[in-house]
């Protein structure tokens, strides 16, 4: 089976709709909305607001976790952690023409993901990680690349503690797309650094 690419070789989560047109309008195209504090009509309303900035700058918007109000929404793109794959209905998520990403930490996360057919799979924390408390420690450039084996063609994603100077390696160990959260919304500024990270990325592929 062949895989489709992912849409661009950076990968922002933001926690609010307004990054996306802020991101989106510096160049990048691939965005994860990732809201932890709203609920119900407020969250249904913050992710409608997302696509319709996605769809002003032709973004691929990844809805985190919310799978029942991103098939509500016609969001395109689907987040889900280990956990999630408990309770989503992946049947309902397909039907919708959704696409979907997993998280994994270890060879039997991975197993379990591939044996769900996703659009990609992310590994992470590669280094460590400040903003969420992981259960897994730091998982390193080598485990990208053993990933990369295994998955074939199927896109990896780098995630937890990657950086601008950091991401090239992570490209260069075998994934296909870096993610990061406060190297893009904590950046004094952020739309220079969407740049930034588009040329880090680019170089390293060119080598």
């Amino acid at each position: 089976m062949t895989h489709s690419p992912l849409p661009q070789r950076i990968y922002p989560v933001v926690d609010r709709a307004f990054w996306v047109d802020r991101l989106g309008a510096a160049g990048a195209r691939f965005i994860q909305l990732r809201i932890k504090d709203k609920t119900g009509a407020a969250l249904v309303e913050e992710l409608k607001e997302g696509l319709r900035f996605a769809e002003q700058h032709g973004v691929s918007l990844v809805v985190n976790d919310f799978w029942q109000e991103a098939i509500l929404c016609g969001a395109p793109w689907l987040h889900l952690g280990q956990e999630d794959l408990d309770t989503a209905d992946l049947d309902a998520i397909r039907n919708a023409n959704i696409r979907f990403g997993i998280s994994t930490h270890c060879v039997e996360e991975l197993d379990r993901a591939l044996a769900v057919k996703p659009d990609y799979v992310a590994l992470g924390p590669i280094w460590p990680t400040r903003l969420k408390k992981m259960a897994f420690g730091p998982q390193g450039t080598e485990k990208l690349t053993e990933w990369r084996q295994r998955i074939g063609d199927l896109p990896l994603v780098a995630i937890g503690g990657v950086t601008l100077a950091r991401a090239p390696e992570c490209i260069a160990a075998g994934a296909d797309c870096v993610s990061a959260v406060s190297d893009f919304i904590l950046a004094p500024d952020p739309e220079a650094q969407i740049a930034a990270w588009l040329a880090a990325t680019e170089k390293s592929v060119a080598k």
